[in-house]
């Protein structure tokens, strides 16, 4: 064999070795782009689809990989998932995340930006995690994807029940789709227990997130867990804000 031909022969095989995965424990990555997954033993492997104002991306999206599950004495179960971002159908970047208290039949989804902005294109992904039904508690993750590093800048929990419940909203003032700024608050919307035409809604954790370099710093604004804001208000007329 012609020695140009051994030579292009070796390349060939040595191209076929997988690569080590990327280990990163919610935190900003070192830039790499994968091609080929590395081989591990995963429980269950989901496809998450990133919704961009209405589509959904065919060639941005991420693999939820099951690692590891355990139920405690209580029979609440602890999940730990490995989070696989792909964009342009090429893996980025990994991020691990710990469930607590998940729900046989929970799904996921995702979707792009703030919720706030109308430009596209934004660094800024939300994904969500739970039963879908009304009543069960959701999980949720911000991350903020921008060449190739990740950082998981917030996450919460969410509850409601047919208008009723807890949530958080953010707010982006420059509604540009790569703020330095943005906030959020926890807003809850409880019954009132002598109207159930009336409830309370309250405010609390107002924070305020600064782009620092590339590493998004979070501010309390507000003492922690503490409401700040009260009124009792109809059902409807909450709704109507």
């Amino acid at each position: 064999m012609k020695p140009k031909y051994l030579f292009i022969l070796c390349v060939l095989i040595g191209c076929q070795n997988p690569k080590p995965l990327n280990q990163v424990v919610d935190t900003i990555s070192q830039p790499k782009t994968e091609t080929i997954a590395a081989k591990e033993n995963f429980l269950k492997t989901d496809t998450i689809s990133i919704a961009d104002y209405g589509e959904t991306s065919r060639d941005n999206y991420v693999l939820a990989h099951l690692a590891e599950q355990k139920a405690d004495k209580d029979s609440i179960v602890t999940a730990q998932y490995q989070l696989d971002f792909y964009q342009n159908k090429t893996k980025t970047t990994t991020s691990k995340i710990t469930i607590k208290g998940v729900d046989k039949g929970s799904e996921w989804s995702a979707m792009y930006g703030l919720g706030t902005e109308s430009a596209k294109s934004s660094p800024f992904i939300q994904i969500s995690f739970g039963y879908p039904a009304c009543g069960y508690n959701q999980s949720h993750y911000l991350y903020y994807l921008k060449n190739n590093d990740i950082q998981l800048v917030y996450d919460w929990y969410t509850m409601s029940d047919s208008g009723w419940g807890s949530w958080v909203e953010f707010e982006n003032p420059s509604a540009k789709a790569n703020p330095e700024s943005f906030y959020c608050k926890t807003i809850s919307f409880e019954p009132d227990d002598n109207d159930e035409n009336m409830g309370i809604a309250k405010h609390s954790d107002s924070i305020v997130f600064r782009l620092s370099g590339n590493q998004w710093k979070k501010q309390l604004l507000s003492a922690k867990d503490k409401t700040y804001f009260e009124k009792k208000m109809s059902f409807d007329d909450f709704h109507k804000q």
